[in-house]
């Protein structure tokens, strides 16, 4: 399935990783790897759950500044497609049930291309209002911030 892009609602982060597809992926679904870049460092991430399957769970806790882990991201994934998308959205937690305060649906893409892997993070949000908040939070910071701490564990690997 694909999704088009709408820039009123959605926003987007993209970049080659020098790594395969099978890196990218592993770091994605593997919990110890992607506690290691989900959140822009110094803070430190714990995976909670992660149950790979549509339905499943996906919950994160943030530790800032050395203090106590708290709740992240409590979400559900939606679609688990080996090496080539995660759809996860906190509309919903695991078992469909409807999430606390639901705001993005996040697509996860990974494409071949000649230098590794074409990554692609597509969050799309139910209204205006949200994606700005969004926007303002530090999308594009942090999103971008873990981008890069996910193709320098890629790639760092790669090169053994």
């Amino acid at each position: 399935m694909t999704t088009s892009f709408d820039p009123a609602l959605d926003l987007t982060v993209t970049r080659v990783m020098k790594a395969p597809r099978a890196a990218v992926w592993r770091a994605w679904t593997t919990p110890d790897s992607l506690e290691k870049w989900w959140l822009p460092a110094p803070a430190r991430c714990q995976v909670a759950k992660m149950d790979l399957r549509p339905g499943g769970a996906f919950e994160t806790l943030i530790s800032e500044n050395g203090g106590e882990f708290v709740p992240h991201v409590t979400a559900c994934f939606l679609a688990v497609e080996e090496q080539a998308r995660l759809v996860f959205t906190d509309t919903l937690k695991s078992g469909w049930r409807p999430g606390e305060q639901p705001f993005m649906t996040a697509i996860i893409t990974l494409k071949d291309h000649p230098m590794g892997t074409d990554y692609a993070a597509v969050v799309m949000h139910r209204n205006v209002a949200d994606r700005d908040k969004h926007e303002e939070m530090g999308f594009y910071d942090g999103w971008s911030t873990v981008t890069a701490q996910l193709a320098e564990l890629v790639e760092r690997e790669e090169k053994g």
